[in-house]
């Protein structure tokens, strides 16, 4: 107990040693501005003396001149032609929805079933009969509502297009308009769940 005691003070004192060495000058390390400043006025003198010849640095390179011949104003960046204006004649105007330029697509948009106000991946094929001279699907909603659809029925968000039903399949071609205003069309399939059991 007693040796513990004695190691703590030693390190006590250690501490309050190195502390109060610390705390002693407190001049600065380096040279101050108007040493350095004497320093560089030599170091330019002598460098001027030794002449071209003797100096090993190479010319600084020069900035290539901005476009158009100009060059910056000593800022590093290059000019700005004042005479530049905006036309934005022929171009779409980036901060209106592309859909609201297309007044064909705003006809095709118009919801007139209730299987057009769901995505095709939200809507499940539950029946299929194809068998017969008009081939017709049983489709049921999110909700749980059934409806018939044939051939040639809109169906989905995408202005979709029953193209083809067959033995437990349906094949909807969708149009989706990319940021261009450019159609894509595509074809997605619907298949009908088997039971497990099956």
């Amino acid at each position: 107990m007693r040796m513990t005691t004695w190691k703590w003070g030693v390190v006590g004192l250690g501490l309050l040693g190195v502390l109060l060495s610390a705390c002693g000058d407190e001049g600065s390390s380096g040279p101050t501005t108007e040493e350095f400043s004497k320093e560089r006025e030599a170091l330019q003198a002598k460098i001027a003396e030794s002449g071209p010849a003797k100096s090993r640095r190479k010319a600084p390179v020069k900035a290539a001149p901005a476009r158009g011949g100009k060059s910056g104003s000593g800022t590093g960046f290059g000019e700005m032609d004042r005479n530049f204006s905006y036309d934005p004649a022929g171009k779409r105007d980036p901060f209106r929805d592309f859909k609201w330029e297309r007044p064909d697509r705003l006809q095709l948009s118009a919801i007139t079933s209730p299987l057009e106000q769901y995505d095709v991946g939200q809507l499940t094929l539950v029946a299929v009969v194809w068998k017969t001279g008009n081939a017709r699907a049983l489709i049921q909603d999110p909700s749980g509502e059934s409806y018939i659809i044939g051939e040639g029925a809109r169906l989905g968000k995408n202005a979709g297009l029953v193209k083809l039903i067959r033995d437990g399949l349906v094949v909807v071609t969708e149009t989706y308009v990319d940021y261009l205003g450019e159609e894509t069309a595509k074809d997605v399939e619907m298949r009908m769940r088997r039971n497990e059991g099956e």
